[in-house]
């Protein structure tokens, strides 16, 4: 425990990458593979069910401290995160355990977990608090609560334990997909060097477009150019080899199960057939087509879906590019030759409904190119991507083959109506944000963004909160409607869960409108303008 303790202080005490992945391998490196097995579970979001929840948690250490309700509020307001709250307001710390952690876990948090007695709850927890330091209260309130938000993602997890393991990371993770218990033999398996479990389902590292920050007629005779719509879905592979389909996303995530109807298609494919491409919601009806993102989000995170969510949205592989034929790799082969062999592998009238090829965008110059591209938003999608027809399909991201050529952000002045504390190192800063759009005479919340101000903005906002506060709401404030910024944000749909009846995607703040009042922002009815023609009414 004293070992994975140290382990997440390092995590949570740097934004850096390198010094993230450093702390991981260190960790992996030293560790017992049983430990090294929660490890694995907790840091990718596999952990079990917890044994208390967090008003438990609140009232037990309020409790404890002998502390009123709204004291709590405020330390806890103060702090910005219940874990630290925790450690900083119970009673003289222990000494520490010598229990490992997956002691911890098996012998403790589990079996806490199938007390129906809260008081025998209550008590255990109290031991334990009090039998360890600072730290090791912090950390055991986060294995309870699950509110890790320490910047360290699965991919970065997958790449630590293939650094460690010398295991190649599509190898690790594969073997991190669907259902495992986290005990020795599961680690073993994670560094076995044997990778024929994982051959059949490898997918290809993807290749990604930089956006274009040029005028396209830079690039040259557009013929040289194929461009294909820039569909807003979600990136995966299909892979069909040896009878087996597997259904990857950019995520890095196998996916196959979460569309059965891609998966059914894709078995009709021949064997030693990858496709490159985007999964997206696909109305069926006489006028059909792509579907906004946010029915795709319905299926998004969705491990089994069932029949009435199939029916609503209904979901299509629509396929840009070839990277394996036959079981032969045709990476290294330009794009039109790629390109003539998709087209022989779903052209035609028989193409299945769950799994289409992408189609080509054609027009005489740039200039044709650019009005058709103003469409994109009616058509549900983000622009044009241009790809050399001379192209390999190579790794990561690489200038001067692939371009995003995408619309504008949609944009929009807002007035800052509320501000909450963010979290790790901004948790003593207000940089959490709610902003409102005019509904008549009066403001009603329309967007939150985290990101766009610079850290002495921030700062400035700080204050202006802290000097300013109308009313609190638990760690929100309320403000005066005297801050007006413009947000830019990426798609925009109806919402009944929003005040405003509007949802963005993306939203963030792209610039502070010293320039400009409150009533000077924007209002509801204008940014009902920014919807599709088909959703205005």
């Amino acid at each position: 425990m004293k070992r994975f303790t140290r382990l997440f202080i390092r995590l949570d005490e740097t934004n850096k990458t390198t010094d993230k992945l450093a702390a991981l391998i260190d960790y992996f490196s030293a560790a017992p593979p049983r430990d090294a097995a929660w490890a694995v579970t907790y840091l990718t979001g596999k952990r079990p069910r917890s044994p208390v929840n967090a008003a438990q948690v609140r009232a037990w250490v309020q409790s404890a401290a002998n502390i009123p309700e709204w004291l709590f509020t405020e330390s806890y307001d103060a702090v910005g995160d219940l874990a630290e709250t925790v450690s900083l307001l119970l009673p003289e710390p222990g000494m520490g355990s010598s229990l490992s952690l997956s002691d911890w876990i098996e012998t403790r948090l589990l079996a806490l977990a199938g007390e129906a007695d809260e008081s025998v709850k209550r008590q255990t927890l109290l031991a334990w608090w009090a039998e360890l330091d600072r730290p090791g209260r912090f950390v055991l309130t986060k294995l309870i609560t699950g509110a890790w938000r320490v910047g360290v993602s699965q991919r970065l997890v997958t790449r630590a334990l293939a650094e460690t393991l010398a295991v190649d990371k599509d190898v690790i993770a594969h073997r991190l997909m669907g259902s495992w218990q986290p005990d020795d033999s599961f680690y073993a398996m994670l560094s076995s060097a044997d990778t024929t479990d994982t051959d059949i389902s490898k997918p290809y590292p993807f290749y990604l477009a930089y956006s274009l920050d040029q005028e396209p007629r830079a690039l040259g005779d557009h013929r040289q150019w194929l461009v294909e719509w820039k569909w807003d879905g979600i990136r995966g592979q299909v892979i069909k080899r040896q009878g087996k389909v597997s259904i990857w996303s950019r995520g890095e995530e196998l996916v196959t199960e979460r569309f059965p109807e891609i998966r059914r298609a894709a078995g009709r494919l021949p064997d030693g057939t990858v496709l490159d491409g985007e999964i997206l919601a696909w109305s069926h009806d006489k006028d059909g087509g792509v579907m906004p993102f946010g029915h795709l989000q319905r299926r998004i995170g969705r491990k089994t879906v069932g029949k009435k969510l199939l029916e609503e949205v209904p979901v299509t592989f629509m396929a840009y590019d070839m990277l394996e034929s036959q079981g032969e790799d045709i990476r290294r082969l330009p794009l039109d030759r790629r390109r003539d062999l998709l087209e022989q592998l779903l052209g035609g009238e028989s193409a299945d409904q769950a799994l289409r090829l992408s189609p080509v965008v054609t027009a005489n110059c740039w200039q044709t190119l650019d009005s058709k591209r103003q469409e994109s938003r009616d058509l549900h999608v983000e622009g044009f991507v241009l790809k050399h027809r001379n192209s390999p399909y190579g790794v990561g991201r690489r200038r001067g083959d692939w371009w995003k050529w995408k619309v504008e952000p949609y944009s929009v002045d807002g007035v800052l109506l509320y501000a909450q504390r963010g979290s790790g190192r901004r948790a003593s800063l207000y940089t959490d944000y709610t902003f409102g759009i005019w509904q008549g005479d009066k403001l009603v919340p329309f967007a939150k963004a985290y990101s766009g101000l610079n850290d002495e903005e921030i700062r400035e906002v700080d204050r202006f909160v802290r000097r300013n506060t109308v009313e609190k709401f638990g760690p929100v404030r309320s403000v005066p409607p005297e801050l007006v910024m413009e947000l830019h944000f990426e798609g925009i749909r109806r919402s009944t869960r929003h005040k405003s009846g509007l949802a963005v995607r993306f939203p963030r703040i792209a610039r502070w409108r010293r320039d400009k009042s409150a009533d000077q922002a924007d209002s509801l009815s204008t940014i009902i303008a920014l919807l599709p023609a088909s959703e205005r009414d």
